[in-house]
């Protein structure tokens, strides 16, 4: 082979081959060198298999995976892609090969295999797609449909979309491109930051991937070959941001046993039959769980399937609730279910109605030499839906929603829907997908825009508003002034609590008012070392559990009966927390009632020990397999979910940040020396080595770390 494995100076992997396939060899096995355990857990996660080496906590997760097959519908799209794009499919075939090669080697690294008692195993040539339809599968939050039919049922169809996120900040990413028109050098930037919860090791890998057709440096999802979501060709620079489309839908299936044991799905057509079968989780410490995978007409079941009859009997469903996370919002549109009859409901979502998922477009865009090569690519893509921009050395730009919508009621984005209704069929072809040309620079930030026509819930516009404002300040751009962006801890959503705030100047107390005085004075800045912006959350957290506990939300405190691995969405506390912006003006709680709450949480602060400066209780919180023994060892942050430097709580619940930038990046189309990137730990997955968490530093200031792509200024490693 002619693979050769260079490193800079943060450990970050630079490959070099003398072909496609054998580079993305390389990639994966440098990656399972690298992150061995990470790639086990994601293998293991999209195949429901994690309860066996983690234990029952994750039995949910499991189950879920098992009923939503989406390690079948990986292996549906992988053959497609096969058939549709065998060059595309020997690639992602090399990949794998790689990823076996390194198992081994980068597992004896990994002291989570010891102690786990995990051993590697084996990865198939569709294992990669079904990571990335795990990573994905609720990145568009089909569960908040979940939510808006118990807003809806509960509090009043006038409510559906009260908690709607226009009004809170509850997820999403930074991204712009700057025209050459407006940077010193005359070429373009395009910069950013993906809003993911952070994972440790972190969900993005930094890594340069180069062979005789194309040298690209960029952030790979570990598992996946090439560089999806953001690349630095040289000749062209890409990114995306989620374009919160909807295109996933829950149907309210009627479910009846047969005689036999077979089941039968009512539809538009009558009744037919769905496909069953069994399948067992294994459970570390605890008995193996039985599952029964139902898929109608409209997809698999995800809840409810275990609230029927047992096989081979044919009485009436009694909720058994076999497997521990039953449980279906009951709908009053179709008569009460017969004898050998239940309720449940069916997800149905692109790839596994149309076997696609995209993955030709990977390496279409490594290359890309063009930002009509990008778009060209990115035609293909399914699954997530994205908003990309690009800009290319010759001054072209791009702006573009890229992915698969279907075209379907509206009705179907709002709420579940009923199977057996022919209105809320998916239409043969998916929506258009729109575009718009950059005029000195264009920003997407999640908000309502481009990507409106195909979504409910947005991202609100503070994000957004802040970094246009910020750009049109200047007009000679520089990669290190871009990156400044990153670190802007402005609020905007703190205007409206802090006009209640100003309003409540009556009938307080003299310590009352004094911190009323305070956030009165306050910057709005979110900085970890700011006593003010401690002061403000604190208030914030008590308006928060104030209106949560209001009797005009009584009906929505009562948990709805759904899977537990849904409840984050379906909790009524972190909902108002999120949706605090909009529910001080408007919605079930009386203005007088909301006056009186900030008086109240004014208060409740006034009278307790003096709020720490943010960072204090504002502190990282990723996700780990087996976490980490020393809680402490996590660091405060600044920012806050709405700030450009965004760092997502949960207001009124806890401070912690389990959300914030996976990565963030400056691609300078001018020399790409000049670029820069972070991710929040390193370019290792193994604890003790030196390039494990050397990034945190750091990410935790904002700063990027350099590209490096003279491989003169690499160390090559040996063997």
């Amino acid at each position: 082979m002619s693979i050769e494995v260079y490193r800079d100076a943060w450990g970050v992997p630079h490959l070099r081959a003398a072909g496609a396939e054998e580079l993305a060899f390389a990639q994966g096995r440098v990656t399972a060198h690298d992150r061995a355990w990470q790639l086990e857990v994601e293998r293991h996660r999209a195949q429901g298999t994690t309860a066996a080496f983690l234990g029952a906590a994750e039995l949910g997760w499991d189950t879920f995976v098992r009923r939503a097959r989406l390690a079948d519908t990986a292996r549906r799209c992988f053959a497609r892609l096969e058939e549709s794009d065998a060059p595309a499919a020997a690639w992602v075939r090399a990949y794998v090969d790689g990823v076996n090669d390194g198992l081994a080697g980068g597992a004896r690294r990994a002291p989570e295999f010891a102690a786990t008692g995990l051993t590697p195993g084996r990865w198939e040539p569709w294992t990669p797609l079904a990571v990335w339809l795990s990573t994905h599968i609720l990145f568009a939050g089909f569960p908040t449909k979940l939510w808006r039919e118990q807003v809806a049922r509960r509090l009043g169809e006038e409510w559906t979309e009260l908690f709607a996120a226009d009004g809170p900040g509850t997820a999403g990413s930074n991204g712009w491109v700057v025209a050459g028109e407006r940077t010193a050098s005359g070429a373009p930037l395009v910069a950013g930051d993906p809003h993911r919860f952070i994972e440790a090791p972190g969900v993005y890998q930094q890594i340069r991937l180069a062979c005789p057709a194309y040298d690209v440096v960029g952030l790979a999802v570990p598992g996946v070959p090439g560089l999806a979501h953001f690349g630095h060709a040289g000749p062209v620079a890409w990114a995306i941001t989620n374009a919160m489309a909807d295109y996933q839908d829950l149907y309210r299936e009627r479910l009846r046993r047969l005689p036999d044991g077979s089941v039968e799905a009512l539809g538009p057509d009558g009744w037919r039959p769905a496909a069953t079968h069994r399948e067992t989780v294994t459970v570390l410490d605890g008995e193996p769980v039985t599952v029964e995978v139902i898929e109608t007409d409209r997809g698999p079941v995800i809840i409810g399937a275990e609230d029927g009859p047992e096989a081979g009997t044919s009485g009436s469903g009694t909720g058994s609730d076999r497997s521990g996370d039953g449980g279906v919002p009951r709908g009053g549109d179709l008569t009460p279910p017969g004898p050998g009859e239940w309720e449940a409901v069916s997800l149905r979502h692109p790839p596994r109605v149309t076997g696609e998922l995209g993955f030709g477009t990977l390496p279409a865009l490594l290359r890309a030499r063009t930002v009509e090569d990008v778009d060209a690519a990115l035609d293909r893509w399914v699954e997530p839906v994205n908003v990309v921009q690009a800009a290319d050395t010759r001054g072209g730009l791009l702006h573009r929603v890229a992915g698969h919508v279907p075209v379907r009621d509206r009705r179907n984005s709002l709420r579940l829907v009923p199977a057996w209704d022919p209105a809320h069929a998916w239409a043969p072809r998916p929506a258009p997908l729109p575009r718009a040309e950059v005029r000195g620079h264009a920003v997407m930030a999640n908000a309502r825009g481009l990507a409106a026509p195909l979504g409910v819930e947005f991202a609100p516009p503070h994000r957004a508003a802040r970094i246009d404002a910020l750009l049109s300040a200047s007009d000679a751009w520089t990669p290190e002034a871009t990156a400044a962006v990153h670190r802007d801890t402005d609020t905007p959503s703190a205007a409206r609590l802090l006009e209640a705030v100003r309003r409540a100047g009556e009938g307080l107390s003299p310590a009352a008012s004094a911190v009323r005085d305070r956030l009165l004075g306050w910057d709005r800045r979110m900085e970890a070392d700011s006593t003010d912006a401690g002061l403000y959350a604190a208030v914030r957290g008590a308006v928060v559990r104030r209106l949560a506990a209001h009797e005009a939300f009584a009906a929505l405190r009562e948990p709805a009966p759904c899977p537990e691995l849904f409840r984050p969405w379906l909790a009524l506390g972190p909902r108002v927390g999120l949706a605090l912006e909009t529910l001080l003006v408007s919605g079930p709680v009386p203005p007088a009632d909301v006056d009186r709450i900030v008086r109240e949480a004014l208060a409740e602060v006034a009278a307790g020990e003096p709020p720490a400066a943010w960072g204090a209780t504002h502190r990282l919180a990723p996700w780990q397999a087996l976490p980490e023994p020393d809680d402490a060892v996590w660091p405060g942050l600044g920012g806050d979910h709405d700030c450009v430097f965004s760092t997502s709580s949960v207001p009124g619940y806890t401070d912690r940040s389990a959300r914030a930038s996976a990565a963030r990046y400056v691609w300078d189309l001018a020399d790409r020396e000049r670029s820069g990137w972070i991710v929040p730990f390193g370019a290792s997955g193994v604890p003790g080595d030196p390039h494990h968490r050397d990034q945190l530093p750091l990410w935790l200031r904002g700063e990027l770390a350099p590209v490096t792509t003279d491989w003169n200024h690499l160390t090559k490693e040996q063997g």
